[in-house]
This record gives structure tokens, sequence and C-alpha cells, in this order.
């Protein structure tokens, strides 16, 4: 019943036009930004410790566009339990999708490697940009949220336009399922989560940050021989985006250990120095740190363990 509720409500919020919908963002910009400082200290540590070089005029401007962005994401996200295709397609377009599908034409299915920039909720109207593969899958591997409600409601968000929403722990189930129906896909994989001290097996350079990774999309997307692409997005103006899927490998198990993190990595540090106001500076990306892993935490046998002779 509560989530009922709580549907209702965003569902005839989402009726309301772009234009109506950007006024109630540009709203709660200023409550979130000018009154309740929403993670404002994360923001600023964040910011500051990726961009050294730049002044503090500079950062002040990346701070607000990004929490002029932030709310704007909110809206839009919203906005998906009610557009039409139509209408959505006229603020989203996809580049390169049509080499997706040469590869379903030969039998290989795909991936696309992406982080928490832009509007990545848009992403699951990408079947609407194949021609020839409607029948496709396309879907979203994701990690649950802690509100029940919540989850449900951007679980039905996600899945509005024909694409599905697998929690990462079942996606290699999903995914055996579908070959063995010898079904095409293409999964998304947001891969610039902190990960916790037990699941790091890598750390790489990111924003002026020795950071912690995860590697567990790239052995699932060698494991299925998926063609890799990266999803570069870009917002030309406010309500319209640009999304092109680039080819990183089509040989995934060619590539040597963490190699296609590696390049993700330096994709997505690549789109996020070319306008930095559009990733998800709000999350506490570098909260774990190299000493402690290396104090506390060592390698056995592929997998990370505590070490027994200190302390914890």
């Amino acid at each position: 019943m509560a989530y009922k509720i709580v549907y209702s409500i965003f569902y005839v919020l989402s009726l309301l036009p772009f234009r109506v919908l950007y006024g109630i963002s540009d709203f709660f910009y200023i409550i979130m930004y000018h009154i309740v400082g929403y993670r404002k200290k994360v923001v600023r540590k964040n910011l500051s410790s990726s961009f050294p070089e730049k002044t503090s005029q500079e950062l002040k401007e990346i701070e607000r566009g990004f929490y002029h962005w932030l709310c704007d994401y909110f809206v839009e996200t919203l906005k998906l339990l009610t557009v039409s295709d139509e209408t959505l397609l006229k603020h989203i377009e996809f580049r390169n999708a049509e080499q997706i599908e040469e590869y379903y034409d030969k039998g290989q299915t795909c991936a696309a490697i992406l982080g928490h920039y832009c509007n990545w909720e848009l992403l699951s109207a990408t079947g609407l940009a194949f021609k020839r593969h409607k029948e496709a899958v396309c879907g979203l591997i994701y990690h649950p949220l802690r509100s029940k409600i919540f989850d449900m409601l951007f679980k039905d968000i996600r899945q509005s336009k024909g694409g599905v929403c697998i929690p990462k722990q079942d996606i290699l189930r999903y995914l055996v399922r579908y070959k063995r129906e010898k079904r095409m896909w293409l999964f998304g994989y947001i891969s610039d989560q902190s990960p916790k001290y037990l699941n790091i097996h890598c750390w790489l350079p990111f924003l002026n940050h020795d950071t912690p990774v995860f590697t567990g999309g790239e052995k699932i997307m060698k494991k299925m021989n998926d063609a890799v692409f990266y999803v570069d997005m870009q917002r030309p103006e406010r309500g319209k985006y640009i999304c092109t899927f680039r080819l990183i490998t089509d040989k995934p198990a060619e590539m040597q250990e963490n190699e296609i993190t590696t390049h993700f990595f330096k994709m997505l540090e690549d789109t996020i120095k070319r306008d930095p106001r559009l990733y998800l500076w709000t999350h506490d990306r570098w909260k774990r740190n190299h000493e402690h892993f290396d104090k506390y935490y060592v390698m056995e046998n592929g997998h990370v363990i505590k070490r027994k002779d200190v302390e914890l």
C-alpha cells in the first residue's frame, strides 16, 4: 500500500511537461544547495582533490553547476514513468548503435560500461535506438537500494522503456539463461562505485587519486565474450543528451587482466574533465585508501582476506 501511494504521487508528477519539471528542479536547487547544503562537504572535498589546478572560483562554478544538474537528474528520471518513446528520443540521441547491431548479426553479445555521469537512467531507453534487433535484451545491472519502496520505484522507472533490471548478484545466472536461449543482449555495467575492502582487487589512477575499483564486470564480459563498449555521454544543453557507444574491444578474452577496467576509467576521466559538472560528486568515492588496505588486508589465492597478524 505504501508503495502504491508513493508510485501514484510520482506518476502524477511525471505527467507534468518538461518545462514545468525544470521549474520544480530550479526550486529544489535553491533548497538543496543554498538552504540544506546536501553533502556539500563531500562535494567540495572531491572537487578540490580531483582538480588541484583549478582556482576556488572555478571549483565554485563547477559545484553550482553540479547541484543544478543533480536536481535536473531527478525530474528527468521521474519523467521516464510516462514520457512517450517519440518525445524521449527528442531528448536523447544514440550514436553508433548500428555497430552494436552489427555484432548481433555476427552472433556476438554486447556489454556497455559506464559511470555515474550525465543521466545514466535515460540509457534504459537504449533499445529504442535499434532498428533491426528489437528482440535483443537491453538492461542494467544494479545494486538494490536500502529502501524497498524506492528500490521498487527506480526498478519500475528503469523498466518503463522495455529494459530489464537485474541485481548484480544474479546477473551471471541470467546471462547463462539468455545464452542458452540464443538471445542477443546489451547490459550496462555502472562500474565507478567504491568497493568494500574485501572486494578490492585492483587500484587505478583516477582523477588525481589512487582509486580502488571493481573488476567483476570485466570478468563477466570475458566469460560471456561480449563486445565491450564505453558509454560516452554529453549534455549540450538542458534536457538534451547525446549517448555515443565507443568500442573498447570485441575480443575481451585477449585483453590483459584489468585492461578493460583500465581503459574504462581513462575514458571516463576524459569525459568528466570535458564537463566536470555532470559527475556524481556527492558519493564519497575515495573514503578507502591504499595504506589502510595494505596494513589490514592481504591477497591469498585471488581472494582478499583480513590479515591475521594485525589487530583490526
